[in-house]
Order: C-alpha cells, then structure tokens, then sequence
C-alpha cells in the first residue's frame, strides 16, 4: 500500500525535527522489552529482531499509537484531548510502557514550551507522548500521513538502535534492518487510518512479560 505525502518545506522541515533522534525527548532510553528480550534469549540474532519489531510495528503501534495520533489530530476541544489522552496512557500494559509514553511525553513539553509553543491545560498533566506529537503536528501543519510516517520512522529507528547495542548488531546489519522494515510504514498507516476507536488497543503477551520482567532485570542498559 503506496503512501503519498504532500507537504510544503517547512512542515517537511519541522517533520524532520519533530522526528529527529537527536530531539531531546529521551527515546533511546527505552527499549520497550527488546532488552528483556534478548537478555532471555528470544531475540538473538538479526532476523529475529526484525520479526520481533514487525509483530510490534503491525499489531502494536500502528493499533495504538498511530491510530491514537489520528484521532488526536482530528481533536476539536481540550475534552478532546483529556479523553484520548487517558486512553493512550490506558493502552500501555506495563508500568514501564507508561513510564515510556508519559516520560518521553513530559520531556516533549518541556521541549515544546522552550520554543514558545503554549501546550493546551489538558496536556499539562501525565501527558502521553503520542498526544503532543499531533498537538506539535497540528501547530506546525504537518500532513496526517506525514506526522504518521514521522512518528513510525522515529519509533523503528530508536528499536533498531536499541538491538544494535543489545545483540549486539554491526552498523551494515542495523542499516540492513532498515531497509527491510521501512517498507512496513505505510502498510501500518493503513491500518491506523482504518481501525475504528473502539478498536484501539494491542494484546502482544511476549511484549507485555518482557516488559514486567525487565523491571526486575538484574543488569541493563534501559529504562524499559
């Protein structure tokens, strides 16, 4: 399934920024169960984290944070807001994975307000990071489709570094991973697009008890 994005060079330009690793929100902290993961012996070579991040990709966060940035985009009131933030931080079936969204969401508040962008009352508090991401979009007049190839390239990127330390990966193999997986992108926009609300949500058992288990990891390099 073929993505068209149409956007002028300044919200391509705030895209980039939004999406940028070196965004000072604290992505590559979290590993989002990938280093329990490993650490147990599930993931232990290449293909294993590609199939490992497809699975999250689909059936993950293109059924929960790409839908959730949707409909956060289409937002038209602060109780707007307030709802789909509590249910984007209700998605998270971990403490570590709402640890995730609501620390890398905070971080990107402080980010927002530093540059003179008032950030609404209703994502002042525990804030999910998927909801300030399309408030940022929405500002900057970034496309749906855009802010969504943004946000999924963004998320791909910090896993694929993730295992690049954890595998541990050479550099040819993580950039062998994103070529693979790139091409997955507009297929979970897709889906995103499509998924009716009441079907918001991700049920991965192997990501969840990754996610628990690392909280009690004896040795790591991640938050989560």
């Amino acid at each position: 399934m073929a993505t068209t994005i149409t956007t002028t060079d300044h919200a391509l330009l705030r895209l980039l920024q939004l999406s940028s690793v070196s965004l000072p929100v604290g992505g590559y902290a979290f590993s989002q169960g990938l280093e329990y993961a490993i650490d147990a012996g599930w993931v232990r070579k290449a293909d294993q984290v590609e199939s490992w991040l497809e699975q999250q990709l689909l059936q993950s966060v293109a059924r929960t944070d790409l839908a959730l940035l949707r409909l956060s985009m289409e937002a038209d009131s602060e109780c707007r807001w307030r709802e789909l933030n509590d249910l984007s931080l209700a998605c998270r079936e971990t403490r570590e994975l709402r640890l995730t969204d609501s620390a890398m969401g905070e971080a990107l508040r402080r980010v927002l307000n530093n540059l003179g962008i008032d950030v609404p009352e209703a994502l002042q508090q525990e804030v999910s990071f998927i909801l300030l991401f399309a408030f940022a979009a929405r500002h900057w007049a970034i496309a749906l489709d855009a802010a969504a190839l943004g946000l999924g390239w963004s998320w791909l990127e910090n896993q694929v570094a993730a295992a690049t330390k954890l595998v541990p990966l050479g550099q040819t193999q993580a950039q062998q991973l994103l070529n693979d997986l790139q091409p997955l992108l507009p297929r979970a926009i897709e889906t995103a697009r499509n998924l009716d609300e009441d079907f918001i949500g991700a049920g991965l058992p192997a990501l969840a008890i990754a996610s628990s288990r690392h909280e009690t990891q004896y040795s790591r390099l991640f938050r989560s």
